[in-house]
Order: C-alpha cells, then sequence, then structure tokens
C-alpha cells in the first residue's frame, strides 16, 4: 500500500467509473515496475 500512495495520496477523479480506471493504471505502473526488478536468470554451460 506505501508504494500506491507514492503515485499520490488521494485519487484526482471523482466519478466512480474514472476513479477505477485510474486506479488500474497505477497498478499497470507498479506491475511495470515490478517486472523491471525481477532479476533475470540464465544457465551457463
Amino acid at each position: 500500500m506505501h508504494c500506491m500512495k507514492l503515485l499520490g495520496q488521494r485519487l484526482m477523479a471523482r466519478e466512480p467509473d474514472r476513479q477505477v480506471a485510474e486506479l488500474q493504471i497505477r497498478v499497470a505502473v507498479m506491475n511495470g515496475f515490478t517486472v523491471l526488478g525481477i532479476p533475470v536468470t540464465e544457465a551457463v554451460g
């Protein structure tokens, strides 16, 4: 939840549909950062 708050303390949108879209965008950004942080392991030999 702390990472979610780093993207903004509050939702900017007022309408519920737009709030859902805003949260989905935030989750997509967080998932993108997670993918960047996962090490790629390759077999040697």
